[in-house]
Protein backbone atom coordinates (compact mmCIF):
# COMPACT_ATOMS: atom_id res chain seq x y z
CA UNK A 1 0.00 0.00 0.00
CA UNK A 2 2.94 2.56 0.73
CA UNK A 3 3.97 2.17 -3.04
CA UNK A 4 0.41 3.31 -4.22
CA UNK A 5 1.64 7.07 -4.63
CA UNK A 6 4.65 6.21 -6.23
CA UNK A 7 2.62 3.99 -8.65
CA UNK A 8 0.02 6.04 -9.42
CA UNK A 9 2.80 8.91 -10.26
CA UNK A 10 4.23 6.64 -13.09
CA UNK A 11 0.50 5.47 -14.36
CA UNK A 12 0.24 9.52 -15.21
CA UNK A 13 3.61 10.91 -16.09
CA UNK A 14 2.45 10.86 -19.69
CA UNK A 15 -1.24 11.20 -19.74
CA UNK A 16 -1.88 11.27 -22.98
CA UNK A 17 -0.27 7.92 -23.71
CA UNK A 18 -1.77 6.00 -20.67
CA UNK A 19 -5.61 7.72 -22.16
CA UNK A 20 -4.79 6.17 -25.29
CA UNK A 21 -4.00 2.94 -24.32
CA UNK A 22 -6.56 2.43 -21.60
CA UNK A 23 -8.61 3.52 -24.90
CA UNK A 24 -7.33 1.14 -27.30
CA UNK A 25 -7.43 -1.75 -24.53
CA UNK A 26 -11.44 -0.45 -23.32
CA UNK A 27 -12.33 -1.16 -27.02
CA UNK A 28 -10.27 -4.47 -27.32
CA UNK A 29 -12.73 -5.82 -24.34
CA UNK A 30 -15.83 -4.05 -25.70
CA UNK A 31 -15.56 -6.33 -28.53
CA UNK A 32 -14.83 -8.98 -26.66
CA UNK A 33 -18.01 -9.24 -24.79
CA UNK A 34 -20.09 -8.29 -27.67
CA UNK A 35 -18.43 -11.28 -29.67
CA UNK A 36 -18.93 -13.71 -26.47
CA UNK A 37 -22.87 -12.38 -26.67
CA UNK A 38 -23.00 -13.08 -30.19
CA UNK A 39 -21.23 -16.88 -29.54
CA UNK A 40 -23.92 -17.44 -27.18
CA UNK A 41 -26.90 -16.50 -28.84
CA UNK A 42 -25.47 -18.92 -31.49
CA UNK A 43 -24.58 -22.00 -29.66
CA UNK A 44 -27.06 -21.57 -26.31
CA UNK A 45 -29.40 -24.34 -27.26
CA UNK A 46 -26.38 -26.89 -27.48
CA UNK A 47 -25.42 -25.95 -23.81
CA UNK A 48 -29.21 -26.89 -21.93
CA UNK A 49 -30.35 -29.88 -24.40
CA UNK A 50 -30.79 -32.53 -22.64
CA UNK A 51 -28.72 -35.97 -23.10
CA UNK A 52 -31.75 -37.48 -22.16
CA UNK A 53 -33.88 -35.89 -24.95
CA UNK A 54 -34.29 -37.93 -28.11
CA UNK A 55 -35.31 -35.59 -31.70
CA UNK A 56 -36.65 -37.78 -34.33
CA UNK A 57 -37.36 -36.24 -37.95
CA UNK A 58 -38.56 -37.75 -41.23
CA UNK A 59 -35.59 -39.31 -42.47
CA UNK A 60 -35.63 -36.91 -45.68
CA UNK A 61 -35.21 -33.81 -43.78
CA UNK A 62 -37.24 -31.52 -41.52
CA UNK A 63 -40.04 -29.68 -43.67
CA UNK A 64 -41.19 -33.43 -43.89
CA UNK A 65 -43.94 -34.31 -41.71
CA UNK A 66 -44.73 -37.65 -39.47
CA UNK A 67 -47.81 -39.53 -38.64
CA UNK A 68 -49.08 -38.25 -35.07
CA UNK A 69 -49.79 -41.94 -34.56
CA UNK A 70 -46.07 -42.76 -34.15
CA UNK A 71 -46.36 -41.43 -30.72
CA UNK A 72 -48.09 -44.86 -29.55
CA UNK A 73 -45.84 -46.91 -30.91
CA UNK A 74 -42.87 -45.02 -29.64
CA UNK A 75 -43.99 -44.75 -26.04
CA UNK A 76 -44.66 -48.80 -26.06
CA UNK A 77 -40.87 -49.23 -26.53
CA UNK A 78 -38.80 -50.17 -23.20
CA UNK A 79 -36.45 -47.65 -22.03
CA UNK A 80 -39.17 -44.62 -23.31
CA UNK A 81 -40.60 -42.44 -20.69
CA UNK A 82 -42.24 -39.73 -22.63
CA UNK A 83 -43.14 -39.44 -26.48
CA UNK A 84 -44.20 -36.05 -27.19
CA UNK A 85 -44.87 -34.06 -30.77
CA UNK A 86 -44.30 -30.53 -31.87
CA UNK A 87 -44.46 -28.69 -35.25
CA UNK A 88 -43.07 -25.46 -36.78
CA UNK A 89 -46.10 -22.91 -36.87
CA UNK A 90 -44.15 -20.20 -38.91
CA UNK A 91 -46.57 -17.64 -38.52
CA UNK A 92 -46.38 -13.79 -38.68
CA UNK A 93 -47.46 -11.38 -35.75
CA UNK A 94 -48.09 -7.62 -37.47
CA UNK A 95 -45.19 -7.23 -39.73
CA UNK A 96 -42.99 -10.20 -40.82
CA UNK A 97 -39.62 -8.31 -39.24
CA UNK A 98 -41.50 -9.61 -35.91
CA UNK A 99 -40.20 -13.12 -36.13
CA UNK A 100 -40.43 -15.50 -32.90
CA UNK A 101 -40.30 -18.98 -33.07
CA UNK A 102 -43.95 -20.47 -32.66
CA UNK A 103 -44.48 -23.90 -32.04
CA UNK A 104 -47.72 -26.47 -31.81
CA UNK A 105 -47.08 -28.50 -28.70
CA UNK A 106 -49.13 -31.39 -26.38
CA UNK A 107 -48.79 -28.98 -22.97
CA UNK A 108 -48.72 -31.36 -20.54
CA UNK A 109 -45.89 -33.91 -21.91
CA UNK A 110 -43.98 -30.94 -23.58
CA UNK A 111 -43.58 -29.34 -20.09
CA UNK A 112 -42.82 -33.01 -18.93
CA UNK A 113 -40.15 -33.63 -21.39
CA UNK A 114 -38.82 -29.86 -20.79
CA UNK A 115 -38.58 -29.38 -16.68
CA UNK A 116 -35.84 -26.45 -17.21
CA UNK A 117 -39.00 -24.30 -18.39
CA UNK A 118 -40.80 -22.76 -15.12
CA UNK A 119 -44.57 -21.69 -15.13
CA UNK A 120 -46.77 -20.56 -12.38
CA UNK A 121 -49.27 -22.92 -11.60
CA UNK A 122 -52.33 -21.10 -12.13
CA UNK A 123 -50.74 -19.87 -16.05
CA UNK A 124 -50.57 -23.78 -16.11
CA UNK A 125 -53.89 -24.33 -15.07
CA UNK A 126 -55.24 -21.12 -17.20
CA UNK A 127 -53.10 -22.57 -20.39
CA UNK A 128 -55.37 -26.04 -20.12
CA UNK A 129 -58.10 -24.68 -19.76
CA UNK A 130 -58.38 -22.75 -22.79
CA UNK A 131 -58.06 -24.57 -26.47
CA UNK A 132 -56.72 -21.26 -27.84
CA UNK A 133 -54.44 -20.36 -25.26
CA UNK A 134 -50.60 -19.76 -25.24
CA UNK A 135 -47.63 -19.96 -23.26
CA UNK A 136 -45.05 -16.91 -24.31
CA UNK A 137 -41.72 -16.63 -22.87
CA UNK A 138 -40.83 -13.40 -20.42
CA UNK A 139 -38.74 -12.01 -22.71
CA UNK A 140 -40.89 -12.42 -25.74
CA UNK A 141 -44.01 -10.89 -23.58
CA UNK A 142 -41.59 -7.58 -22.71
CA UNK A 143 -40.46 -7.25 -26.24
CA UNK A 144 -43.94 -6.53 -27.56
CA UNK A 145 -45.34 -5.52 -24.14
CA UNK A 146 -47.96 -8.33 -24.35
CA UNK A 147 -50.09 -8.87 -20.98
CA UNK A 148 -51.45 -12.39 -19.54
CA UNK A 149 -55.11 -12.56 -21.25
CA UNK A 150 -54.28 -10.43 -24.23
CA UNK A 151 -55.36 -11.51 -27.43
CA UNK A 152 -52.64 -12.30 -30.00
CA UNK A 153 -53.80 -12.65 -33.86
CA UNK A 154 -51.34 -14.47 -35.98
CA UNK A 155 -51.55 -14.72 -40.11
CA UNK A 156 -50.71 -17.61 -41.27
CA UNK A 157 -47.89 -18.38 -43.86
CA UNK A 158 -48.26 -22.19 -43.94
CA UNK A 159 -50.86 -23.39 -41.70
CA UNK A 160 -54.03 -22.14 -42.99
CA UNK A 161 -57.08 -22.09 -40.85
CA UNK A 162 -60.25 -23.62 -41.96
CA UNK A 163 -63.01 -21.17 -43.31
CA UNK A 164 -60.50 -19.37 -45.26
CA UNK A 165 -58.45 -16.42 -44.32
CA UNK A 166 -55.17 -16.34 -42.34
CA UNK A 167 -55.95 -14.83 -39.37
CA UNK A 168 -55.44 -17.43 -35.78
CA UNK A 169 -56.63 -15.85 -32.68
CA UNK A 170 -54.25 -16.97 -29.59
CA UNK A 171 -55.41 -15.74 -25.67
CA UNK A 172 -52.17 -15.83 -23.75
CA UNK A 173 -52.86 -17.94 -20.59
CA UNK A 174 -49.71 -17.25 -18.83
CA UNK A 175 -45.79 -16.97 -19.31
CA UNK A 176 -42.73 -19.46 -18.92
CA UNK A 177 -39.12 -18.84 -17.68
CA UNK A 178 -35.96 -20.48 -16.81
CA UNK A 179 -32.16 -20.13 -15.89
CA UNK A 180 -30.22 -17.65 -18.09
CA UNK A 181 -29.88 -20.15 -21.25
CA UNK A 182 -33.57 -21.07 -21.84
CA UNK A 183 -34.74 -19.53 -24.53
CA UNK A 184 -37.59 -17.20 -23.17
CA UNK A 185 -38.44 -15.67 -26.64
CA UNK A 186 -40.76 -18.38 -27.88
CA UNK A 187 -44.48 -19.23 -28.33
CA UNK A 188 -46.23 -22.28 -27.95
CA UNK A 189 -49.68 -23.41 -28.43
CA UNK A 190 -52.06 -26.46 -28.10
CA UNK A 191 -52.24 -29.21 -30.61
CA UNK A 192 -55.94 -29.83 -30.08
CA UNK A 193 -56.44 -26.54 -31.23
CA UNK A 194 -54.42 -26.32 -33.76
CA UNK A 195 -55.86 -30.16 -35.04
CA UNK A 196 -59.02 -29.15 -34.95
CA UNK A 197 -58.70 -25.63 -37.18
CA UNK A 198 -55.89 -26.13 -39.52
CA UNK A 199 -57.56 -26.77 -43.22
CA UNK A 200 -55.41 -29.88 -43.88
CA UNK A 201 -52.75 -32.44 -43.61
CA UNK A 202 -54.92 -33.66 -40.14
CA UNK A 203 -52.94 -36.28 -37.88
CA UNK A 204 -49.45 -34.98 -39.37
CA UNK A 205 -46.47 -33.08 -36.93
CA UNK A 206 -43.52 -32.09 -37.52
CA UNK A 207 -41.12 -34.13 -35.20
CA UNK A 208 -40.77 -36.20 -32.09
CA UNK A 209 -39.60 -35.27 -28.99
CA UNK A 210 -38.60 -38.70 -27.09
CA UNK A 211 -37.42 -38.41 -23.13
CA UNK A 212 -35.54 -41.71 -22.17
CA UNK A 213 -35.13 -43.50 -18.98
CA UNK A 214 -31.26 -43.84 -19.76
CA UNK A 215 -28.57 -41.04 -21.22
CA UNK A 216 -26.13 -43.78 -21.78
CA UNK A 217 -27.96 -45.70 -24.09
CA UNK A 218 -29.10 -43.11 -26.30
CA UNK A 219 -27.42 -44.47 -29.30
CA UNK A 220 -28.82 -47.88 -29.02
CA UNK A 221 -32.28 -46.31 -28.30
CA UNK A 222 -32.25 -44.38 -31.02
CA UNK A 223 -31.58 -46.66 -33.31
CA UNK A 224 -34.37 -48.72 -32.28
CA UNK A 225 -36.92 -46.19 -32.93
CA UNK A 226 -35.49 -45.82 -36.49
CA UNK A 227 -36.04 -49.76 -37.00
CA UNK A 228 -39.24 -49.33 -35.89
CA UNK A 229 -40.10 -47.38 -38.63
CA UNK A 230 -38.10 -48.64 -41.57
CA UNK A 231 -40.21 -49.44 -44.65
CA UNK A 232 -42.44 -47.09 -43.69
CA UNK A 233 -43.86 -44.30 -45.61
CA UNK A 234 -42.17 -42.23 -43.28
CA UNK A 235 -38.87 -43.24 -41.81
CA UNK A 236 -37.40 -41.60 -39.42
CA UNK A 237 -34.02 -40.39 -38.15
CA UNK A 238 -32.94 -39.75 -34.60
CA UNK A 239 -30.80 -38.38 -32.64
CA UNK A 240 -29.58 -37.27 -29.06
CA UNK A 241 -31.10 -33.80 -28.71
CA UNK A 242 -27.59 -32.22 -28.74
CA UNK A 243 -26.18 -33.78 -31.95
CA UNK A 244 -29.36 -31.78 -33.49
CA UNK A 245 -29.06 -28.68 -32.13
CA UNK A 246 -25.05 -28.09 -32.99
CA UNK A 247 -25.59 -29.79 -36.46
CA UNK A 248 -28.33 -26.81 -36.84
CA UNK A 249 -25.91 -24.31 -35.60
CA UNK A 250 -22.80 -25.24 -37.77
CA UNK A 251 -25.31 -24.87 -40.69
CA UNK A 252 -24.64 -21.05 -40.39
CA UNK A 253 -21.10 -21.77 -39.69
CA UNK A 254 -18.66 -22.54 -36.54
CA UNK A 255 -20.10 -19.40 -34.86
CA UNK A 256 -18.36 -20.12 -31.51
CA UNK A 257 -14.63 -20.68 -32.87
CA UNK A 258 -15.15 -17.36 -35.52
CA UNK A 259 -16.64 -15.48 -32.34
CA UNK A 260 -12.93 -16.82 -30.29
CA UNK A 261 -10.59 -16.49 -33.52
CA UNK A 262 -11.63 -12.65 -33.74
CA UNK A 263 -11.84 -12.18 -30.13
CA UNK A 264 -8.11 -13.42 -29.80
CA UNK A 265 -6.94 -11.44 -33.04
CA UNK A 266 -8.27 -8.26 -31.40
CA UNK A 267 -6.53 -9.00 -27.57
CA UNK A 268 -3.13 -10.08 -28.92
CA UNK A 269 -2.70 -6.56 -30.84
CA UNK A 270 -3.66 -4.95 -27.80
CA UNK A 271 -1.08 -7.14 -25.83
CA UNK A 272 1.36 -5.71 -28.83
CA UNK A 273 0.39 -2.10 -28.34
CA UNK A 274 0.21 -2.45 -24.17
CA UNK A 275 3.68 -3.73 -24.02
CA UNK A 276 5.14 -1.33 -26.43
CA UNK A 277 3.56 1.42 -24.24
CA UNK A 278 5.02 0.14 -20.95
CA UNK A 279 8.32 -0.79 -22.49
CA UNK A 280 8.29 2.82 -23.84
CA UNK A 281 7.59 4.31 -20.24
CA UNK A 282 10.28 1.86 -18.40
CA UNK A 283 12.91 3.52 -20.64
CA UNK A 284 11.98 6.73 -20.29
CA UNK A 285 12.57 6.49 -16.67
CA UNK A 286 15.57 4.17 -16.26
CA UNK A 287 17.70 7.00 -14.53
CA UNK A 288 14.80 7.01 -11.73
CA UNK A 289 15.03 3.04 -11.40
CA UNK A 290 18.40 3.71 -11.26
CA UNK A 291 17.77 5.87 -7.86
CA UNK A 292 15.10 3.56 -6.40
CA UNK A 293 17.77 0.87 -6.48
CA UNK A 294 20.19 3.44 -5.37
CA UNK A 295 17.93 3.77 -2.24
CA UNK A 296 17.72 0.41 -1.60
CA UNK A 297 14.79 -1.15 -3.42
CA UNK A 298 14.92 -4.44 -3.83
CA UNK A 299 15.04 -6.07 -7.67
CA UNK A 300 11.92 -7.82 -6.41
CA UNK A 301 10.12 -4.60 -5.55
CA UNK A 302 11.07 -2.94 -9.14
CA UNK A 303 9.57 -5.84 -10.73
CA UNK A 304 6.59 -5.74 -9.00
CA UNK A 305 5.78 -2.08 -9.53
CA UNK A 306 6.11 -2.14 -12.90
CA UNK A 307 4.05 -5.22 -13.25
CA UNK A 308 1.46 -3.20 -10.86
CA UNK A 309 1.50 -0.16 -13.35
CA UNK A 310 0.37 -2.40 -16.39
CA UNK A 311 -1.68 -4.05 -14.47
CA UNK A 312 -3.54 -0.93 -13.59
CA UNK A 313 -3.51 0.49 -17.06
CA UNK A 314 -4.99 -2.82 -18.27
CA UNK A 315 -8.13 -3.82 -15.51
CA UNK A 316 -9.04 -0.13 -15.84
CA UNK A 317 -9.43 0.15 -19.66
CA UNK A 318 -10.35 -3.44 -19.41
CA UNK A 319 -12.68 -3.06 -17.02
CA UNK A 320 -14.63 0.18 -18.65
CA UNK A 321 -14.83 -1.99 -22.10
CA UNK A 322 -16.24 -5.04 -20.40
CA UNK A 323 -18.99 -2.76 -18.52
CA UNK A 324 -20.07 -1.09 -21.42
CA UNK A 325 -20.22 -4.61 -23.61
CA UNK A 326 -22.73 -5.57 -20.75
CA UNK A 327 -24.53 -2.29 -21.07
CA UNK A 328 -25.01 -2.65 -24.50
CA UNK A 329 -26.36 -6.44 -24.31
CA UNK A 330 -28.62 -5.19 -21.09
CA UNK A 331 -30.51 -3.48 -24.15
CA UNK A 332 -31.36 -6.52 -26.12
CA UNK A 333 -31.28 -8.31 -28.80
CA UNK A 334 -29.42 -5.63 -31.68
CA UNK A 335 -31.18 -7.94 -34.53
CA UNK A 336 -34.89 -7.37 -33.47
CA UNK A 337 -35.32 -11.24 -32.33
CA UNK A 338 -33.36 -12.75 -34.84
CA UNK A 339 -31.19 -13.90 -31.39
CA UNK A 340 -33.05 -15.71 -28.90
CA UNK A 341 -30.87 -15.55 -26.41
CA UNK A 342 -28.49 -12.38 -26.28
CA UNK A 343 -26.55 -12.66 -22.90
CA UNK A 344 -23.02 -11.86 -21.17
CA UNK A 345 -22.84 -14.88 -19.09
CA UNK A 346 -20.97 -14.70 -15.86
CA UNK A 347 -18.75 -17.12 -16.88
CA UNK A 348 -17.55 -14.90 -19.91
CA UNK A 349 -17.54 -12.01 -17.32
CA UNK A 350 -15.00 -13.95 -15.14
CA UNK A 351 -12.89 -14.91 -18.48
CA UNK A 352 -12.45 -11.21 -19.17
CA UNK A 353 -11.37 -10.34 -15.81
CA UNK A 354 -9.18 -13.32 -16.26
CA UNK A 355 -7.77 -12.44 -19.11
CA UNK A 356 -7.28 -8.48 -17.86
CA UNK A 357 -5.04 -10.12 -15.58
CA UNK A 358 -3.16 -12.41 -18.34
CA UNK A 359 -2.38 -9.55 -20.24
CA UNK A 360 -1.87 -6.85 -17.86
CA UNK A 361 1.27 -9.18 -16.71
CA UNK A 362 2.20 -10.47 -20.18
CA UNK A 363 2.07 -6.39 -21.32
CA UNK A 364 4.42 -6.00 -18.64
CA UNK A 365 6.70 -8.85 -18.00
CA UNK A 366 9.31 -7.98 -20.18
CA UNK A 367 9.60 -4.62 -19.07
CA UNK A 368 9.31 -5.20 -15.76
CA UNK A 369 12.54 -8.00 -16.14
CA UNK A 370 14.22 -5.22 -18.01
CA UNK A 371 14.22 -2.71 -14.63
CA UNK A 372 14.64 -5.38 -12.47
CA UNK A 373 18.07 -6.73 -14.21
CA UNK A 374 18.94 -3.13 -14.71
CA UNK A 375 22.53 -1.88 -13.23
CA UNK A 376 22.65 0.93 -11.33
CA UNK A 377 26.19 2.41 -13.23
CA UNK A 378 24.85 1.36 -16.48
CA UNK A 379 21.59 3.28 -15.89
CA UNK A 380 22.98 6.31 -14.87
CA UNK A 381 25.67 6.35 -17.46
CA UNK A 382 23.04 5.88 -20.22
CA UNK A 383 21.07 8.95 -18.71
Amino acid sequence: MKFLPLIWKNVWRRKFRTVFTMLVVMVAFLLFGVLMAVRMAFTFGVEIAGVDRLMMLHKTGFMMLLPEAYATRIEAMPGVQIATHQTWFGGIYQDPSNFFGQFVVEPEKFLKAYPEYKIAPEHLKAWLDDRQGALVGEDLMKRFSWQVGQRIPINATMWRPKGGGLTWEFNISGTYTGEDAVDKTQFFFRYDYFQENRSGLQGQVGWYVIKIDDASKAAEMSRRIDDEFVNSSAETRTATEKQFVQGFAKQVGDIGTIMIAIASAVLFNMLLVAASTMTRAVRERTSKLAVLKTLGFQNGTILTLVLVESMFVVLVGGGIGLALAWLIVQGGDPTGGFLPIFALMPRDLILGVGLMVALGLLAGLLPATGAMRLRITDALRRN
